[in-house]
């Protein structure tokens, strides 16, 4: 069998939120449109979830939450900086807005990470093969700090870093999304001395902000993969010269497939949000197992996996 040109990890988001999205994810899986998942502890359904993917054997990650729901750990569900007066966490923009006022205890971010962790390794009897944040917060200023600090000490080898190529300028993201992914950007550059400093890795490649919801189809997908090949892994030459000991590309695709939310059921703790009702997730599931994109993956040297397979 030949060797592969790219080792990529289909990450499905958000396992946990509710039944509904565990049960697309699953689906999913089964399909071969994804590879791996990223768990919500503090999400309603993160009990079945994680006795899902046991069942299916589906490896699993750490979708670390400080912006949506309530907190895990129980010294901060009453009072904590983290959360609002009626005990849920700010918000993506929010917790975004609480930073940057300096209102927002390092400490107690460490010690909900912490919780999380713990609760992950007791819901599923291991820790964590990666970690993430939710909304992207584990890049964020100072919290990057604490993020990397807690992998490290606990051995969890692998994160996330969106940088995606080819994302700005994207016709297809209106301009408040273009403006805040651009945000995401210069975090998540900012956060690779950090992790780096900390031994932390992370794969080539990451994809997922201009193909996602509405947005995904096979043809985006071609394109993302196609730029992502072509620039091959950094310091390696074009891959227009590959050879025998041309480097294999690694990278991750960041996907949210499922169905729709139930009104009331699912959620953080506050109910499910208006993407997670949306058919926005269900369009996702159907790209993802379309049979169109399993054989472009096979056309193109892709090679499916999960973290604990770089």
């Amino acid at each position: 069998m030949p060797q592969p040109r790219m080792m990529l990890v289909v990450t499905g988001d958000d396992f946990g939120y509710c039944p509904r999205r565990n049960q697309g994810i699953v689906d999913c899986f089964k399909s071969g449109g994804i590879s791996n998942v990223s768990l919500l502890v503090n999400g309603c359904a993160a009990k079945e979830a994680a006795d899902l993917a046991q069942r299916h054997n589906i490896p699993m990650g750490l979708h670390a939450n400080l912006s949506e729901g309530v907190p895990v750990c129980p010294s901060l569900q009453q009072a904590s900086t983290l959360t609002n007066q009626r005990g849920f966490f700010h918000g993506k923009t929010g917790f975004r807005q609480a930073l940057e006022g300096g209102q927002l205890s390092m400490k107690q971010v460490e010690l909900e990470l912490r919780a999380q962790v713990q609760l992950f390794r007791d819901l599923t009897g291991h820790l964590p093969h990666h970690m993430d944040g939710h909304q992207h917060v584990h890049v964020l200023p100072e919290v990057r700090e604490v993020f990397a600090l807690v992998l490290s000490d606990l051995q969890i080898p692998f994160t996330r870093v969106p940088l995606e190529p080819g994302l700005q300028g994207c016709p297809a993201l209106p301009a408040h999304l273009q403006r805040f992914y651009a945000q995401v950007e210069k975090d998540a550059r900012d956060s690779i001395p950090v992790f780096t400093r900390y031994g932390i890795r992370w794969p080539h490649v990451y994809l997922g902000l201009t193909t996602m919801g509405q947005n995904m189809s096979v043809p985006n997908l071609q394109r993302a993969l196609s730029q992502a090949l072509a620039a091959g892994p950094p310091g390696s030459p074009s891959s227009g010269s590959a050879g025998s000991h041309q480097p294999v590309l690694t990278a991750e695709l960041m996907v949210h497939p499922g169905y729709p939310s139930l009104p009331q059921e699912g959620g953080c703790g506050e109910g499910p949000d208006e993407f997670s009702q949306s058919t926005d997730r269900q369009h996702e599931l159907g790209v993802l197992r379309d049979p169109a994109l399993l054989a472009l993956y096979r056309r193109e040297g892709v090679q499916l996996c999960a973290f604990r397979h770089l």
